[in-house]
């Protein structure tokens, strides 16, 4: 008999499933996930970066209006080839395909110990559960590697192409603020920054359970590429909002560490994955981050944000999952508060 690759997410939160069956379990709002618009994010053609002055302005200035108005954004001609995806996206296939066993045990891939990780160890109820699994690779297990496999090398073009991009787009970011500087090139090395492969797989009690909970990430700026079957909804006017899936573009979307950066300028907005049925969903992001003691600070005064270095965010992020089953993030960093 062929072995699973799916987690065995039944049997291990068995408890969160038994309770929602016997009507158990804490209201998740449910009705939230069908209250949902689907939308366009502001599409933004980079190929204009390339243009006269007066192009390159427009492009830079939506750049910025839809990082302060949405937090997200979706780019094309972004520099990374239709034919990079699909060998991308081909690669993580056939990784995710793997037995759960072998990806647990397999140190035949040569990622960091504990980069292959599952559903949520801190769940204590459905609501606190995410239906996924994931590799989590620093760039420097990608671009030091000997691995020959196609699956390494496709994976160093690719996170070498989203890391340059990322770089420009923080740049430009930090221009629009009228802060010209190397912060972000002197602060988010390789060493800290890192790429996730996701696969969400079919989940037979849809929409009872995230494929990823409702947060915001803890970075500077996130690159997705996602597939065409969607899954992605973001808070929008105090509503979810379903994201159409645009296979040949990529989507940004502002961290917590930049909105802080930012005095609040751009906007951090929470975001989650639901799940589907029918069918699996494969994305990869890029994070952009700094190092553990990069000290964050708002490039404004008055601040909104006390300074805090990226190990103090982490550890407060830990710290509320733990106390409360999620995350609040940056509340917890306001100068009134402290």
């Amino acid at each position: 008999m062929e072995e699973s690759p799916d987690p065995p997410f039944e049997e291990i939160y068995k408890q969160l499933f038994d309770d929602i069956r016997i009507g158990k379990a804490s209201k998740m709002k449910y009705q939230n996930l069908f209250v949902v618009e689907e939308c366009e994010l502001p599409l933004i053609d980079l190929e204009l970066l390339n243009g006269r002055e007066f192009e390159r302005e427009e492009c830079k200035r939506k750049i910025a209006k839809a990082s302060q108005e949405w937090g997200f954004f979706q780019v094309v001609n972004h520099g990374i080839s239709n034919d990079i995806l699909a060998k991308m996206r081909m690669e993580q296939i056939k990784l995710f395909k793997k037995p759960f066993n072998e990806k647990m045990n397999d140190k035949n891939l040569k990622f960091s110990v504990g980069s292959y990780r599952w559903g949520t160890p801190t769940a204590t109820c459905l609501q606190q559960l995410s239906w996924s699994e994931a590799f989590h690779v620093p760039l420097t297990d990608i671009t030091n590697s000997s691995d020959l496999s196609s699956l390494s090398s496709i994976m160093e073009q690719f996170a070498t192409t989203l890391s340059e991009l990322a770089h420009k787009l923080a740049r430009i970011l930090s221009e629009k603020m009228g802060y010209r500087s190397k912060y972000f090139r002197e602060t988010c090395l390789p060493s800290t920054c890192y790429l996730r492969m996701n696969r969400y797989p079919a989940c037979p009690i849809s929409p009872n359970v995230f494929g990823l909970v409702p947060h915001t990430d803890s970075d500077f700026l996130t690159i997705l590429h996602q597939d065409e079957i969607g899954g992605l909804q973001l808070v929008r006017d105090g509503k979810w909002i379903s994201v159409k899936p645009n296979p040949e573009a990529l989507i940004i979307n502002i961290g917590d560490l930049l909105q802080a950066w930012s005095n609040g300028v751009y906007k951090s907005v929470e975001h989650r994955v639901v799940t589907n049925k029918a069918k699996e969903r494969f994305s990869t992001a890029f994070f952009l981050c700094p190092s553990y003691d990069s000290e964050i600070r708002s490039c404004f005064e008055p601040s909104v944000y006390r300074r805090f270095t990226f190990r103090e965010f982490r550890q407060q992020v830990q710290e509320d999952v733990k106390q409360f089953g999620y995350k609040v993030g940056l509340p917890k960093f306001l100068v009134s508060t402290h």
